[in-house]
């Protein structure tokens, strides 16, 4: 699946270094296309005042698209 510059995805796995956890949206800023691969896309997230509090490469299998019975939750950010 190819996504959207700009759209907003779930992340399917921790990403520790970040203090990100699986289930926490980020947005969608470059797409990075293989040709005998798996693509990667460079994402941005941030916190609930929509500041900047990360920007990380992952692989295309690491996220997925939101759907509509997902609701939004507040955590702490843990680095």
């Amino acid at each position: 699946m190819t996504y959207r510059l700009f759209e907003e995805v779930v992340l399917l796995e921790d990403i520790t270094e970040k203090g990100l956890k699986k289930g926490d949206v980020a947005t969608i800023v470059e797409h990075h296309p293989v040709a005998d691969g798996e693509d990667g896309y460079s994402l941005e997230a941030f916190n609930a005042l929509g500041e900047t509090i990360a920007v990380f490469t992952v692989s295309e299998s690491a996220i997925e698209p939101l759907t509509e019975n997902e609701i939004f939750s507040v955590r702490s950010l843990t680095v």
